[in-house]
């Protein structure tokens, strides 16, 4: 692997030296230097761009061309006449300078190549046919080659280091701008543009009072003939499974319809290769667009999340069987009013195998060493609808609607062997729904008077239920099973437990700007957030000949009050707030001191008693931006925040997580409150393409809400209260990356310190934990030439638990992508990746992965192409992790899927 990475290397080092470098200075009439003048190459042989630069403040620019070469330079700048000039490279270095004169003409210009990346304001237009090679296929493999734009890992879109808030096709939403649906499906054939809109006010109305400085959008632009008629593609394939029993398919239709008044998109995914459109975990993250009117106001609470939490990555199953049907319309019967929505259906059945093995790192608690062999069935079935309506009738109005509901079947049965505990069965089902709605009010009295009303209500019912068989085959339940008060004469356990939870949630609030001058406003916030939780448990016990069974705990809590196995509680929480924030622009500065006042009120009824707690609070926040130019900035927050907990928390009696975790609560929690300050700064320089952001994060938790741990075994409970040990956290990340030519490089590193207060057994410790980690990059994006992708990525987790322990893992995972285009026909793409991690406490693990395809297609317009993809060509039966937490540290070996060989056709409309 390390011969291959340096060969690979050595090889993109080389392409670099091949050339020469031209540099210069554009000047206008006068001798005055042009800021973000276009300077482009054509390669008069092959008639292709060669390269391009956009000029910085003093006029400079740096282009790359080949050795012994003839070039058409051409020089254009917005209201100059364009230069046009050729240069023959020799084997040295070029100085040349341009002087650009007004052009009376200004129609009868005429560019011989379009620019790759033009400057528009706070609008960053990328021309996609710029970076393309023919290998492409959807808009993520174009995106990934764009300087100062990044896909992570998980799919989202980077700008210059700024998450993407929304993607558009044509000004349109795309599925609310979900990003990972349109990279993953989008052609990259239909893209022309990609406009990048920084600072971006979804309400135009707001764009000059709010600070939209980490707001970034995304629009593509089709290419002409792609309007009024359905363009896409179909995918159908098949294949051999190693188990002869198994045979593979694919079918992945992705057609798409836009006009000037409406558009379709329609996606569609069948297969069991484990090409998941969208995971079970993408759909629940699926927020439709939604943000709470309060994520400003200093208040948090936390309605819980009740579904079941564990499904499984895709990418951790040995089978998978997945179905997607996603459709998303809009359509403008008008100039003032914009309808669009979207329907959505996802299903996954998984199979999962993990064995894992956990120490405890501290030896007088006297829990086990524990093994565990769990193999588990997953189904999920996923539904989301939303409508959305958006009323314009001028400049002054404006009205928002929006509906979003979710429905979901979900269940997962485990068949688990512990060491400690024996055979168990275990049966997770959930069938939770919400109603999501959410109405915005814009309106302009004038010129010096903005109002802003948003609403937003959610209604949301969560059923999970909870089933554990067996426990019987080791002795180490017998006493969780007494305290719980279940029948131990019995040849195996049959635990359940049903839940319930409710919760009724407005959260409003009604702006006022009054815009004192041009370079400041007040902004006065009457918000409230409203909240019922209504909660209801049962533990009970099936016997061996099927009757049912009421069991009666003996448990107690710290006070000594015996505890009950069942739940019944409403908890109401309301917040009404006051807030007052004043704008300033300062020269380069941006100051935007503030406050908010809120008066609060928490009440909860459980067993016949009710516990009330009224208070009054004070959150300051500030934040100070320094605009060193449009694409450098400094930016500083801070913000008080006050966090309250879900109503499962403050239930009294218990509640099973699963049968080795059990909890109780506190009806009495009070709020955990936190200071938060953040450093960050951005900067994209266009005139030689470094993009470079660091962002410096410190949160300080006050009067926590933690828990309190005891252990029986391998068995814990765990209650909660509130701590005045304060835990801190630093958080720093950086990236840096530019362009040279055809190389992109870039690294990014990570820091995290932090320290937790941990309560085991009565017992206070301190865990500390510092991790470390470096990502450099190296590729390439040559038109003609094969490109290639080095990727490095090095960590270290230090963790201290108490003043005994110390664990540390170390990871190292080199990886590369190489992809060609090859006769004009053939597209060959391979990936491979390394990993191995090592530890003070453990043996080190390895495990490898290699992908690859082959496709043909006669040219880049031919509507056909026949693919071969591999997956797995190493069949790896599984990989492994190490970690570690407050208490153990842990190994895990999870089963993933075989070697997968499929053969694909594809249809371009």
């Amino acid at each position: 692997m390390k011969n291959i990475l340096t060969l690979l290397f050595t090889l993109v080092v080389m392409s670099s030296y091949a050339q020469i470098k031209m540099q210069g200075i554009v000047r206008d009439s006068i001798g005055e230097p042009l800021e973000l003048a276009n300077v482009i190459a054509i390669n008069k042989e092959s008639n292709a761009l060669e390269s391009y630069a956009i000029t910085d403040a003093n006029g400079k620019y740096v282009i790359s061309l080949g050795k012994n070469g003839n070039y058409s330079i051409q020089v254009s700048y917005i209201g100059l006449k364009s230069v046009d000039d050729v240069v023959e490279t020799k084997e040295v270095n070029i100085t040349k300078d341009f002087n650009m004169f007004s052009d009376n003409m200004l129609d009868a210009v005429e560019l011989t190549y379009e620019m790759p990346v033009t400057v528009k304001g706070d609008t960053l237009i990328y021309n996609a046919d710029s970076f393309k090679n023919g290998t492409e296929r959807k808009l993520e493999d174009v995106l990934k080659k764009l300087p100062g734009v990044e896909i992570t890992a998980d799919g989202k879109i980077e700008v210059e280091g700024k998450e993407v808030t929304k993607l558009m096709v044509n000004g349109k939403d795309f599925f609310d701008g979900d990003s990972k649906l349109a990279t993953k499906n989008i052609p990259s054939n239909a893209v022309d543009k990609i406009q990048v809109l920084r600072n971006y006010a979804e309400v135009g109305q707001l764009s000059g009072v709010q600070n939209n400085q980490d707001n970034v959008a995304i629009n593509i632009k089709l290419k002409e003939g792609k309007e009024n008629f359905w363009f896409g593609d179909i995918t159908a394939g098949g294949g051999v499974a190693p188990s002869p029993n198994d045979e593979l398919y694919l079918v992945q239709p992705k057609l798409f319809y836009y006009s000037p008044k409406y558009s379709i998109n329609v996606i569609g995914d069948l297969n069991n290769t484990g090409e998941v459109a969208l995971t079970g975990r993408d759909i629940r993250n699926f927020g439709g667009g939604f943000r709470s009117p309060s994520s400003n106001s200093g208040t948090s609470i936390n309605l819980g999340d009740n579904g079941l939490r564990g499904l499984t990555n895709v990418g951790d199953s040995q089978s998978i069987e997945s179905k997607l049907a996603a459709v998303n319309f809009s359509y403008a019967p008008n100039e003032a009013l914009d309808l669009s929505g979207f329907l959505i259906y996802n299903s996954n059945r998984l199979n999962t195998k993990q064995e894992s093995f956990v120490r405890y790192t501290n030896p007088e608690l006297g829990i086990p060493d524990e093994e565990t062999s769990q193999t588990g069935r997953e189904a999920t079935n996923q539904g989301l609808a939303k409508l959305s309506a958006s009323y314009k009738p001028n400049a002054n109005n404006q009205l928002n609607y929006d509906i979003l509901g979710r429905i979901s079947s979900d269940s997962e049965m485990q068949n688990e062997f512990s060491s400690v505990v024996g055979n168990t069965n275990q049966l997770d089902e959930a069938k939770p729904f919400s109603i999501n709605q959410n109405v915005n009010y814009y309106y302009t009295l004038n010129e010096k008077n903005i109002f802003a009303f948003e609403a937003q209500h959610l209604l949301k019912d969560e059923d999970p239920f909870y089933n554990v068989t067996g426990l019987k085959d080791e002795d180490t339940f017998e006493s969780t099973a007494n305290v719980l008060g279940l029948n131990t004469a019995q040849d195996n356990y049959n635990l359940n437990q049903e839940r319930r939870v409710k919760s009724n949630q407005l959260d409003a609030k009604l702006d006022y700007y009054n815009i004192l001058n041009s370079k400041s406003n007040i902004n006065l916030t009457l918000g409230t957030i409203l909240s019922n939780q209504k909660f209801n448990s049962n533990i009970f016990q099936f016997l061996d000949d099927g009757s049912f069974y009421d069991p009666v705990a003996s448990l107690t809590d710290e006070d000594g009050n015996v505890l009950s196995n069942e739940n019944d509680i409403e908890y109401n929480f309301s917040d009404v707030y006051l807030g007052l924030h004043y704008r300033l622009k300062t020269g380069k500065f941006t100051i935007t001191p503030g406050f908010s006042v809120h008066a609060y009120g928490n009440k909860n009824t459980q067993f016949g008693e009710t516990y009330e707690d009224n208070f009054f609070k004070i959150l300051p926040d500030f934040e100070t931006q320094i605009q060193f130019k449009k694409s450098e900035s400094l930016t500083f927050r801070y913000n008080m925040q006050n966090s309250f907990t879900d109503v499962t928390s403050l239930a009294q009696g218990l509640v099973l997580n699963d049968y080795n975790s059990i909890q109780y609560g506190e009806s009495q929690l009070q709020n955990a409150l936190s200071h938060n300050l953040s450093l960050r700064y951005f900067s994209f320089n266009l005139f030689n393409y470094t993009n470079v952001f660091a962002i410096l994060n410190y949160n300080k938790n006050i009067d926590q809400v933690r828990s309190l741990t005891n252990f029986d075994n391998v068995i814990r409970t765990n209650t909660f209260f509130n701590s005045n040990f304060a835990d801190e956290s630093v958080t720093a990340i950086g990236r840096i990356q530019r362009t040279y030519g055809k190389l992109k490089a870039s690294l990014r590193a990570s820091y995290n310190y932090s320290k937790s207060n941990q309560f085991v057994e009565d017992v206070r410790s301190i865990n500390e934990t510092f991790s470390q980690s470096y990502t450099p990059e190296l590729s390439t994006n040559f038109r003609e030439a094969p490109n290639v992708s080095l990727k490095y990525q090095f960590s270290i987790s230090d963790t201290k638990q108490g003043s005994d322990n110390d664990t540390q893992f170390v990871t190292n995972t080199p990886s590369v992508e190489f992809d060609a285009y090859i006769w004009k026909a053939l597209t060959f793409r391979t990936d491979y990746s390394y990993t191995s991690q090592s530890s003070n406490v453990g043996d080190t693990q390895s495990y490898q992965t290699w992908n690859a395809s082959l496709a043909y297609r006669k040219d880049l317009d031919a509507k056909w192409e026949y693919q071969l993809q591999a997956t797995n060509l190493l069949n790896i039966d599984s990989e492994v992790s190490n970690g570690s937490n407050d208490i153990s540290v842990y190994s895990s070996e999870t089963f993933i899927l075989p070697r997968f060989i499929t053969f694909r056709l594809t249809y371009t409309l």
